[in-house]
C-alpha cells in the first residue's frame, strides 16, 4: 500500500480529534488548540465522552455520533483504546487517522490497530508522532510550539524532536513549508508512502527528509526515484561513523559499512543528502532554482583574494571542481580589469571595484565555456558601496541566473553586508553569509547533478547475452549445494567469474603432492614461475594459514610448498583437512594496480557491489566505494573513480593507463550475476591486478545460501529493478518482421529518426496536443525508467534495427492501474503493428498483476478506439475534457510461466 487514500490526510475537509480535552496543557488541549487557532476552514469536531463542550465546540461522546465522516481522525488516547477507536473510525468511513499515542508496540497493540484499519484501507500516520501540518491548508494536526509558515518545502522526519526544530528555525529563516508529515514508527504510512504522494503534489517544489532508518528499502528506492525525476529531494541520515559488524565472513563484509550502502543508494536515486540541519533548507533552496548540470566548474568573482582563496579551499574539500578559465576569456578579463587582478580564477578585480567593474567581469565569466556556476563575492571596504554593488548583481543576473548560468553570491561581513543581501534576495539571487556557506552550496549543485545523473541510469539486463554463463555457474551452485556446502573452493570461484566474463589464470587442481609436482611441471613448460595454494572447503582466507606460496621455479619446488602448507595448516588449524591444492601460472605484471571487487548483502538494502584497491592490506587501505546493482558502463565508471585509486589507474611516470574497459566489464559481470542469482550471499575477488593489458582475477571466494539455487531471476532482493528479461520476440505481421523487446537507455539515439518519420497529426493524437520539439532531457526520461512501475516496448525493424513503434505503460505505486500510450511509425501504421504493442503491454500488465489498464484517447482517434474494443476495452467519456474518451481495460492475473506470447 502507498498512496491510497493519503490525499484525506493532506486536503481534509473536516477533522475529529479523539481525545481533545479542556485540561490545559494536555496533548489533546495542545493539538485542538492548534487546530483551531491554525484557521482550519472545514469542520472540527472533538470526541471525548468526558466532555459537552471543548473550547466552545460541541464534544461528541461516541465516534458513531459525529455529524458527519471525518476525512481525518487525530488520536490522542490512551495505548489500549487506539484499535478500538480506529475500527470505529474505520466503520464510520473515515481513511486516515494521525495517531499520536505512543506504547503500542507491546501487548499486540501496534497489530490490532492495523488488522482494524486494514478492511476500509484507513491509512495510519504514527503512532508516536508530533502529529501533521499542512499549512496552506491552515492545518496543523501536532502538538508542536508553534505553527509553520506557508511555503513550496514538504518536510518529512522520522523525528519528531528534530521536526519541531526545524520548524522553530525555519520561522526565523523565512522559510516555508507545504506539508509537514512527522511519521513516528511508521506502522502504516512510511517515507515511500509520503514521496510518492508528494511527487505530484503541485504545493511542493522541493522535499528535505531527516532520516533515520529506511523500512521497506526497494519501495523507498523506487518511491525517491519517481519524486527526484520532478524535483529536489534532500535528505540528512546520521549514523555516519557507526561501526560495520566486525564477524564478517568476507573482506567486502567487512567494509560495506550500512551508512555507505545508504550513501550509494541516496545517490542511485537521485537524493542529495547533507551532513547536517544547517544543511538541510540551505540545499533545498539553492537546488530547486536551478536544473541539474552536465558539470558545476565554478567560477569566482571577488572584490577581496582571501575570500575567494577560503571559498576555493571548501570546494575541493566538498568534491567541488574550480572552472579553468578559457584564454579568450583571460583576454577579455585584461580588456575590461586592472593590470593588478589575479589572472586566473578566482578572478579577484581588487578592494576598489565599482559596481560596473563588477559587471564587467560577471559578465566575461558568465561568458566563459568552461564555467558552468558563478559565485560572486563582495569584502565590504572604504573604495566601493556593497550595496550598489548588490544593485549591479542584480540588475544582471534575471532570477538567480546570468548567461543562463547558476549565479550565487556571498556578502561578507554583518552591519554593511545586510543591505546587499537584501537586494540580492529580491532579486532571486542566492545569498550566503560566508565563503564556505557560499562554496557548499556550489556543491550542492555538483553533487545533485551527479545524483541526477545515476538517478536515469536505468541498466538493461544482459540475462540473454549471458545465458550459457548463466548455465555453467548454476551447474558448479548445484554441486556445491549438493555437498551442503555455502562456500566455493578457489577453482569453483574461479570457474563462476569466468562464465561472466572474468579473466582467470590457467589452474590445475591437484589432490596429492605429487600431482603437484605433475601439474607444475606442465604449467612451467609456458610460464617462468607458478603458485601453490592450498585447496579446502572450509579455510576461507588461504593466506591466513600459510596456504599460499609463489614464485616457485621447479617441480621439486611445488612438492616441497606443498608439503610446507601441509604442516602449517596442522599447526595453525589441528583438525581441519586438506582437500587437495590448486597450482597456477603465477602472473607477473610489474605495472599492474592490485584491485578488489566484491558482492555483500547489506540487511537494508540487499546486494551491493564494491570496489576500491585491494591485496593483503585492504582493510587498512580502505579505498573503496560501493554500488547498487544493476550496473551499466557509466555506473560501474563512477564507482571506479569514486575511489583515490582510480587516478593510478589513469597512468602516471612509466605507467600506462589500466584497460579501463576490462575493469568495468568485470564489474558488470558481477552486476549480472548478482541480477541471476538469488543464492549469492557473498563473493570477494582480491586482487583483481589490472594494467594497460587488461583485467584478471588471481584469488577468488564465494559464498552461497544452498536452498535458493534454483530460485528464478531476476534476484528479488535488488534494490533498484533490472530491466525485465525474457520480455523479446519476434513479431510478424503483414509480411513485415519486428523485433518487440524492454526499451534500454541506448534506444534514445534512435528517438530522432523515429520522431522525423511521425506526421505532426499522429504526434497530436499521442500527446493529446500540438507538441514539436522533444528536448534530450525529456527523451532521457522516455528511455530511462524506473522498472518497477513503468515499461515501454519498442518494435525495430528486424533488418535496419530502425524504431518502428512504441508501447508504454505507467503504473500508480500501488500497481493497481497502470496508463498505456502507443506511438507507431507513421509510414508503418496499418500493418498490425500499434496490435502487437498493445497485446505485449497488456501480457506485461497481467504478469505484474495490474489490476486494470487505461488511456485516453482523443474522440477523433478512431483506429485507436476501434482497436482498444476488439481489445475488450470499455469506452467512456472523460469526465472533465468533452472532447476525450477513456479506455479501461479490467484485468486478470495469469503466472509468470506463460508470459511470452507468441506472434
Amino acid at each position: 500500500m502507498t498512496i491510497r487514500n493519503l490525499e484525506y490526510a493532506v486536503s481534509p475537509k473536516s477533522v475529529a480529534v479523539v481525545g481533545a480535552s479542556e485540561r490545559v496543557g494536555s496533548v489533546g488541549r495542545v493539538i485542538f488548540d492548534n487546530i483551531v487557532s491554525g484557521g482550519f476552514e472545514g469542520e472540527i469536531w472533538p470526541v471525548n465522552p468526558k466532555y459537552s463542550q471543548v473550547v466552545g465546540h460541541q464534544c461528541y461522546g461516541r465516534i458513531a455520533d459525529l455529524p458527519g465522516v471525518p476525512d481525518l481522525a487525530v488520536i490522542v488516547t490512551p495505548p489500549e483504546t487506539v484499535p478500538g477507536i480506529v475500527r470505529d473510525l474505520a466503520g464510520k468511513g473515515t481513511r486516515a487517522a494521525v495517531v499520536i499515542t505512543a506504547g503500542l508496540n507491546h501487548n499486540g497493540l501496534r497489530q490490532a490497530m492495523l488488522e482494524a484499519a486494514k478492511p476500509s484501507l484507513m491509512r495510519i500516520i504514527g503512532p508516536n508522532t508530533v502529529g501533521l501540518m499542512i499549512p496552506p491548508a491552515k492545518l496543523n494536526a501536532s502538538f508542536a510550539h508553534m505553527a509553520a509558515r506557508p511555503g513550496n518545502i514538504a518536510l518529512i522526519s522520522q523525528s519528531g524532536a528534530i521536526a519541531t526544530s526545524l520548524i522553530d528555525w525555519a520561522a526565523e529563516n523565512d522559510v516555508g513549508f507545504s506539508r509537514i508529515m512527522s511519521l513516528g514508527d511508521m506502522a502504516d504510512v512510511d517515507v515511500g508512502d509520503c514521496l510518492d504522494m508528494l511527487a505530484g503534489d503541485f504545493h511542493t517544489r522541493a522535499i528535505v527528509m531527516y532520516l533515520e532508518t529506511i523500512p521497506n528499502p526497494r519501495k523507498f528506492m523506487s518511491a525517491a526515484r519517481a519524486a527526484a525525476r520532478l524535483k529536489p529531494v534532500i535528505a540528512i541520515k546520521p549514523g555516519r561513523h557507526e561501526q560495520a559488524a566486525r564477524a564478517a565472513a568476507t573482506h567486502t563484509g567487512a567494509l560495506s559499512g550500512a551508512d555507505r550502502v545508504v550513501d550509494a543508494a541516496l545517490r542511485r536515486a537521485g537524493v542529495l543528502r547533507v551532513d547536517d540541519l544547517a544543511e538541510l533548507f540551505d540545499a533545498a533552496e539553492t537546488i530547486a532554482r536551478y536544473s541539474p548540470l552536465e558539470r558545476a566548474r565554478v567560477g569566482i568573482v571577488t572584490n577581496g583574494g582571501g575570500a575567494g582563496v577560503l571559498a576555493v579551499d571548501k570546494l575541493i574539500d566538498r568534491g567541488g571542481e574550480l572552472a579553468a578559465l578559457a584564454p579568450s576569456t583571460i583576454e577579455q578579463l585584461n580588456r575590461v580589469l586592472p593590470s593588478t587582478w589575479s589572472h586566473a580564477n578566482p578572478v579577484d578585480i581588487v578592494g576598489d571595484a565599482a559596481p560596473a567593474r563588477y559587471g564587467k567581469a560577471l559578465e566575461a565569466v558568465a561568458a566563459d565555456p568552461e564555467t558552468d556556476v558563478i559565485l560572486v563575492m563582495n569584502c565590504p571596504t572604504g573604495l566601493g558601496s556593497s550595496s550598489d554593488a548588490a544593485r549591479k548583481v542584480a540588475e544582471l543576473g534575471d532570477g538567480g541566473e546570468i548567461g543562463s548560468k547558476p549565479l550565487l553570491a556571498c556578502w561578507l561581513g554583518e552591519r554593511t553586508a545586510n543591505e546587499g543581501r537584501r537586494i540580492l534576495t529580491e532579486a532571486g539571487i542566492a545569498s550566503f553569509q560566508t565563503p564556505e556557506d557560499a562554496a557548499i552550496a556550489a556543491s550542492y549543485l555538483s553533487e545533485w547533478s551527479r545524483a541526477q545523473r545515476a538517478l536515469l541510469r536505468t541498466p538493461a539486463s544482459r540475462a540473454e547475452d549471458q545465458a550459457a554463463g548463466k548455465a555453467s555457474a548454476l551447474a558448479i551452485f548445484r554441486q556445491v549445494a549438493s555437498e551442503g556446502r555455502r562456500m566455493l573452493t578457489e577453482p569453483e570461484a574461479k570457474a563462476a567469474i569466468a562464465a561472466y566474463g572474468i579473466a582467470v589464470p590457467r589452474t590445475i587442481v591437484a589432490e596429492s603432492v605429487s600431482e603437484v609436482a605433475q601439474a607444475a611441471g606442465q604449467l612451467l613448460e609456458n610460464s617462468e614461475r607458478v603458485v601453490v595454494k592450498l585447496l579446502s572447503k572450509v579455510v576461507s582466507h588461504k593466506s591466513d594459514v600459510g596456504g599460499v606460496v609463489l614464485d616457485i621455479a621447479t617441480a621439486d619446488q611445488a612438492a616441497e610448498a606443498a608439503l610446507s602448507i601441509a604442516r602449517r595448516l596442522r599447526t595453525q588449524s589441528p583438525g581441519t583437512k586438506v582437500d587437495g591444492y590448486t597450482v597456477q601460472a603465477m602472473v607477473v605484471r610489474k605495472h599492474a594496480q592490485e584491485l578488489i571487487l566484491g558482492v555483500n548483502l547489506d540487511p537494508m538494502f540487499g546486494p551491493v557491489i564494491l570496489f576500491g584497491a585491494g591485496g593483503t592490506a585492504v582493510e587498512i587501505v580502505n579505498d573503496t566505494a560501493i554500488a547498487l546493482p544493476p550496473l551499466d558502463d557509466v555506473l560501474a565508471g563512477d564507482v571506479i573513480d569514486a575511489t583515490r585509486m582510480s587516478r593510478l589507474l589513469t597512468g602516471y611516470r612509466d605507467r600506462r593507463p589500466a584497460n579501463r574497459g576490462a575493469i568495468v566489464a568485470a564489474l558488470n559481470g558481477l552486476s549480472q550475476m548478482i541480477v541471476d542469482f538469488p543464492c549469492l550471499v557473498s563473493l570477494d575477488i582480491n586482487p583483481l591486478l589490472a594494467d594497460a593489458e587488461g583485467a584478471i582475477a588471481l584469488d577468488a571466494r564465494i559464498e552461497i545460501d544452498p536452498r535458493r539455487v534454483d530460485e528464478p531471476a531476476p534476484n528479488p532482493a535488488l534494490a533498484i529493478r533490472p530491466c525485465p528479461s525474457g520480455w523479446s520476440r519476434d513479431l510478424l505481421s503483414d509480411g513485415m518482421t519486428f523485433h518487440i523487446r524492454p526499451i534500454i537507455p541506448a534506444d534514445v539515439a534512435l528517438y530522432p529518426a523515429f520522431l522525423a518519420k511521425i506526421s505532426p497529426d499522429d504526434l497530436r493524437l499521442r500527446f493529446l496536443s500540438l507538441r514539436k520539439n522533444f528536448p534530450d532531457q525529456m527523451l532521457k526520461r522516455l528511455t530511462q525508467l524506473d522498472y518497477d512501475r513503468d515499461i515501454a516496448f519498442v518494435a525495430l525493424e528486424k533488418d535496419t534495427g530502425a524504431l518502428a513503434g512504441i508501447g508504454r505503460l505507467s503504473c500508480d505505486p500501488d500497481h493497481r492501474s497502470g496508463e498505456y500510450a502507443l506511438l507507431v511509425r507513421s509510414d508503418l501504421q496499418g500493418h498490425g503493428l500499434g496490435w502487437g504493442l498493445l497485446k505485449q503491454v497488456i501480457d506485461y500488465a497481467r504478469v505484474e498483476r495490474v489490476d486494470r489498464i487505461e488511456g485516453t484517447i482523443l474522440n477523433e482517434n478512431r483506429k485507436m478506439l476501434t482497436m482498444c474494443r476488439e481489445f475488450g476495452f470499455s469506452i467512456a467519456h472523460h469526465p472533465d475534457e468533452p472532447g476525450l474518451s477513456v479506455a479501461t481495460l479490467e484485468i486478470s492475473y495469469v503466472p509468470v510461466s506463460s508470459k511470452i506470447p507468441s506472434s
